[in-house]
């Protein structure tokens, strides 16, 4: 059974700061191999969330919802399920999650997303759209996506 949260960074103890910070740096930085610094200075600032998925007391599943973002007013990130966890239609709990937190904090505000390309059809169902061509990130194709309409997937 999964059990979710949506926090404000305040709201974080640090063991669920640790887990996900240990989740984000086993996909983003080892499986993927791409050395960065995923520490940015984003996780505790502003407005931003963390949406969290719990399972049998490890975390499984997790995005945040930055707010403090130069180009965009709201930024989702950081998109990840844990790779034991994959093919359970997880991602698709999280999304759900994700955007049900921004419309209850952010009403009416478009939220935007840098999707790695291969996940652009994904992100498709919950109603974003590509506003930008193919780049590298990371030696990664992403795609800039923009949440333009509901879907029936989509909260609100």
């Amino acid at each position: 059974m999964m059990t979710w949260q949506n926090l404000h960074h305040s709201e974080l103890t640090v063991p669920q700061l640790y887990a996900l910070l240990h989740l984000r740096c086993a996909v983003f930085v080892v499986e993927q191999n791409c050395p960065y610094l995923d520490v940015d200075g984003e996780d505790l600032s502003g407005e931003n969330r963390h949406i969290l998925g719990w399972q049998g007391g490890k975390l499984v599943a997790y995005a945040r919802i930055l707010t403090s973002d130069r180009h965009h007013p709201l930024v989702i990130g950081r998109v990840i399920v844990n790779p034991a966890c994959r093919g359970q239609k997880l991602g698709n709990q999280l999304l759900e999650h994700v955007m049900a937190a921004c419309q209850r904090h952010w009403p009416g505000v478009v939220p935007y997303l840098s999707a790695q390309a291969h996940l652009q059809h994904f992100y498709q169902q919950f109603g974003f759209e590509p506003v930008t061509d193919v780049y590298l990130e990371d030696d990664i194709p992403h795609r800039g996506m923009a949440w333009i309409k509901n879907t029936q997937n989509n909260v609100g």
